[in-house]
């Protein structure tokens, strides 16, 4: 299933542009997860994905200098050179991507400008610069027509005859290199950006009927994000509910689910939660399903436990039996599936049941499936099913975001562009 997300948001492709002979400027979200002993790259999922665009770049004939952020003041233990970044890139490419540990100064720009057509070069970590960090864009938010005076674009926008943005993972930050170009050169958006904004499009906007979501994890600000613009909408006919979400939809329903998982979400303060969930299915009744039995250790062992037995004084780490069968069936009749979050403590084999079966159901669908989420896609990539999955987004933030109405900076940006 394909939606035409250039033609329904309104802005160029990197197929419009007439790359040869010219220097295109290409940000990249390739921010990868770092082992912090080695401090080397432990997935090159973002950087696989950010191939096709690449490779269309340089096979065009134009001189490529990309740019790129890994870590954050917030994330600081992976705030490193990107020098393995580029070393991964040349690997899968076959051909060299330079990199030199200079984001904008003068040996960036002697190093742009000695470019041949064909070749390429990262540049240093963004995130060196004041303007790209996180703490700096809540602190000061410039608008786009004052980005044009940050050291980034006075330097780098003269030398380049294109921006292409293929970034829909940062889509939710409005920093210089992600809506600061888009006033200054004529711009496009890469082929990762486009196919992730459509496959959520599809989610969002026109799903195949009956549309579920699956929403779980302990990340439950995320769920609750999307919760009431899905509803509202109309665009989830059914929400199946797992994870620390599930339960908090459990107690919701006014069941109790004992002293130890209790203490638990209050000391986390995901209790806040309880109200919106209470008036979600109240509001919505029979669309939202919560867990009908729940997983816990005892004795080295997993006990499960039906909803209508609790409080058990226990530790829930995962769905039971029943809730998996009854959300197989679900996830079968479904025309379109959205998933984000697993059903309970996956890395567990002990608690490994409720997510890999879900998954699997999933993965054996014959609606189109969408995931997305640090812990969504590790456990995809973890039970072996992301090749039988519809479409598998970068994003986390920006995809929540997105799927909760909110209007996106770079999204923005990108319809107001200069054309090529």
């Amino acid at each position: 299933m394909e939606i035409n997300a250039k033609e329904l948001l309104g802005f160029a492709s990197v197929d419009d542009l007439a790359l040869a002979g010219k220097t295109v400027l290409l940000r990249l979200d390739i921010n990868s997860p770092i082992d912090p002993g080695t401090k080397k790259i432990v997935s090159e999922n973002r950087i696989v994905k950010s191939l096709p665009t690449v490779r269309k770049i340089l096979a065009g004939g134009a001189k490529l200098v990309i740019i790129a952020h890994q870590g954050d003041t917030l994330d600081y233990q992976n705030l490193i050179p990107m020098d393995e970044h580029a070393q991964r890139l040349s690997a899968h490419l076959g051909t060299e991507i330079a990199y030199i540990d200079d984001v904008c100064g003068p040996a960036a720009v002697a190093a742009v400008k000695a470019l041949a057509p064909g070749q390429a070069i990262l540049l240093g970590n963004l995130r060196y610069l004041t303007e790209e960090v996180s703490t700096f864009e809540n602190a000061v938010p410039l608008g786009p027509e004052e980005m044009g005076d940050t050291w980034l674009i006075r330097t780098l926008a003269p030398l380049c005859d294109y921006y292409v943005n293929d970034a829909f993972s940062a889509a939710h930050r409005a920093s210089p290199s992600m809506v600061g170009f888009q006033r200054i050169l004529p711009t496009a958006g890469g082929d990762l950006l486009i196919e992730e904004l459509g496959a959520l499009t599809v989610v969002s906007a026109k799903p195949v009927r009956p549309c579920v979501f699956v929403l779980g994890g302990a990340k439950i600000s995320d769920a609750f994000g999307m919760l009431s613009p899905v509803l509202k909408n109309g665009t989830a006919d059914k929400i199946l509910t797992c994870g620390v979400t599930g339960e908090v939809f459990l107690m919701a329903a006014g069941i109790s689910l004992g002293p130890t998982k209790t203490k638990w979400i209050e000391e986390r303060s995901l209790d806040a939660f309880v109200k919106d969930a209470a008036s979600y299915l109240a509001e919505y009744p029979g669309k939202i399903l919560a867990p009908l039995d729940l997983a816990y250790e005892e004795g080295g062992a997993r006990k499960e436990v039906a909803a209508g037995d609790l409080p058990v004084d226990a530790m829930f780490m995962d769905v039971g039996e029943k809730t998996v069968e009854c959300y197989e069936k679900e996830i079968a009749q479904a025309g379109t599936i959205f998933m984000n979050g697993p059903a309970g403590a996956y890395e567990n084999p002990l608690f490994a049941e409720g997510t890999k079966r879900i998954w699997e159901a999933v993965a054996g669908s014959v609606g189109y499936s969408v995931i997305g989420g640090g812990d969504t896609v590790s456990a995809a990539q973890k039970f072996g099913i992301t090749d039988k999955i519809g479409y598998v987004c970068t994003a986390g933030g920006a995809m929540v975001r997105f799927l909760s109405g909110k209007e996106l900076p770079l999204v923005t940006a990108m319809r107001g562009a200069v054309k090529p």
